[in-house]
């Protein structure tokens, strides 16, 4: 029987594992770092916010990063099955065909959106099956707000008072418009990867789940092969074997810290940290992005504002400012709780509702370095946010569309006063500020084991590690540039793609249809 292992339960691994056992020829131990069991906190869509700093969150933290005052950022991702979606806010967006043309004309080729759309639909039950773009019978459970917030309500009438055609969802033809989000949330509870694909997989009996269990390193052969890996569990060290391939699914932060310590990475920077260079991959590590959001963008309300029945950010509203093309530059979250940084107080006698804005494509590239081989310690996470005076112009923007959103009469029966910012930042200088105290993650690092075919590559188009034999990365951080979208979709395709590429087994047929805006 072949034996394969998978490294990390989140999204990506929880789909691989899941796929690959389908094939009783074939046993899967999926190894995770946190506990196998859920929590009413993660059920429950309502305590998403709430996750981070918990106990099934790694707690990451970046360097101080120059362009946002010098603050550290707090990086919450999943240590639980299922990863990053037993923790995230569920939203399912798969982001803009061009985002995935952009990785075949890079070189990626079979990676154009027509190549991913048959693992999109593939992956999902939705509502519209009836469209070509959608799925009936796949473990993603997909639903949109029957009862939208009235807050909500009226941020869509607002986007539609400027003009913007609304849309059904965002995962059809268009992206640009007014629409109500696409949410993992089946019975009023979250659905996570975990949920939808590996927990109906258990009562197979050639998948083996070993959690609470931290991945050292990898073990690579004389021949340049993988064969197993080293890990740490109830304080012991072990290592487990495989005789098909190891699959690294450990997400932006975790592959490329199991990959360094296993010496594949720059070698020079290997051999400072006392690593014995197993092959010299100069790209681990870098290419690190991540979508940067103002938190600041808050009003104080005239009256209490009713409970979310979801998840508190019913809408998404995609917006192309720029191009004129179909691709958003900006994106705008309709969250119906007050939202800031560390920088900025919480009312505490008010009711308040937060236009979160962003860009979809930044420009600003960081690193992911190991401060020391200790398996436990953080690495130094830099993503470099706003780096690139493109991005900090386009934040600019974006604060500037959030404001005239919610300055729009449409919310004038909620809106008593902005907050945040504040009706006194009006110059550049003045926003520029503002926005570097308010700006803070969404959560969605990517890019350090970047696909491709050039020396900074860290993945071949089949998604095996450059010079490695039988070992592969599965999840966000192959992404060669992120999606203008939540990433979590993008990488349970990027999965189901995966497990037939890894099987050896021939991909889906391209999807082509026309009407692509």
């Amino acid at each position: 029987m072949d034996n394969f292992i998978v490294i990390g339960g989140g999204s990506a691994g929880c789909v691989i594992a899941s796929r690959l056992s389908e094939d009783p020829s074939i046993h899967v131990t999926l190894m995770e770092a946190g506990p196998a069991t859920s929590h009413i906190g993660i059920d429950d869509p309502k305590r998403w916010h709430t996750l981070g700093g918990s106990v099934f969150d790694w707690a990451f933290t970046t360097s101080c990063q120059k362009y946002t005052a010098g603050r550290k950022h707090q990086w919450p991702r999943g240590k639980i099955l299922g990863g990053s979606s037993s923790i995230n806010a569920m939203a399912h967006v798969r982001g803009h065909p061009s985002d995935f043309d952009d990785w075949k004309n890079d070189g990626c080729n079979d990676w154009s959106y027509d190549d991913l759309l048959p693992y999109f639909i593939k992956s999902e039950t939705s509502a519209y099956s009836e469209s070509p773009y959608h799925g009936a019978t796949g473990p993603l459970q997909l639903m949109q707000p029957d009862s939208p917030h009235e807050i909500t309500q009226c941020f869509l009438a607002a986007a539609e008072g400027f003009g913007m055609q609304p849309i059904a969802e965002h995962n059809g033809a268009k992206m640009l418009g007014p629409t109500l989000n696409t949410l993992n949330i089946v019975d009023n509870k979250r659905q996570s990867a975990a949920d939808a694909y590996l927990r109906p997989a258990l009562a197979r009996n050639n998948i083996t789940v070993v959690d609470n269990c931290l991945v050292d390193r990898l073990l690579i052969n004389k021949n340049g092969g993988c064969i197993g890996v080293t890990y740490i569990k109830n304080g012991n060290t072990n290592e487990i074997y495989s005789t098909a391939g190891v699959i690294l699914c450990a997400g932006a932060i975790g592959s490329p810290q199991i990959l360094l310590r296993s010496g594949i990475g720059c070698a020079k920077r290997a051999q400072k940290l006392g690593i014995q260079p197993t092959i010299d991959l100069p790209g681990v590590g870098q290419n690190l992005h991540d979508h940067c959001l103002g938190a600041g963008n808050m009003y104080l309300s005239r009256r209490a504002l009713p409970k979310s029945q979801y998840q508190h950010s019913e809408s998404l509203l995609y917006v192309d400012t720029k191009s004129s093309c179909g691709k958003p530059d900006i994106v705008l979250a309709c969250v119906v709780l007050p939202v800031a940084t560390e920088q900025f107080e919480l009312p505490t006698d008010e009711s308040a509702y937060t236009i979160m804005y962003g860009v979809t494509s930044p420009k600003s590239r960081g690193m992911i370095e190991l401060q020391s081989t200790d398996p436990f310690a953080h690495p130094i996470i830099d993503p470099n946010y706003l780096g690139h005076p493109e991005d900090r112009i386009s934040f600019i923007d974006a604060l500037d569309f959030a404001r005239e959103i919610g300055a729009s009469s449409m919310l004038s029966e909620w809106r008593k006063s902005e907050h945040l910012p504040g009706p006194n930042i009006q110059s550049i200088a003045e926003k520029t500020i503002f926005n570097a105290q308010a700006a803070f993650t969404h959560h969605h690092p990517v890019g350090t084991c970047r696909m491709g075919t050039d020396s900074t590559s860290v993945v071949s188009p089949r998604l095996q590690v450059h010079g490695i034999e039988n070992l592969f990365v599965v999840d966000a951080s192959i992404m060669p540039k992120i999606t203008s979208g939540p990433t979590n979709a993008a990488v349970v395709a990027i999965a189901e793609k995966a497990s037939d590429i890894i099987q050896n087994r021939s991909t889906l047929q391209p999807v082509t249809i026309k009407e692509r805006i």
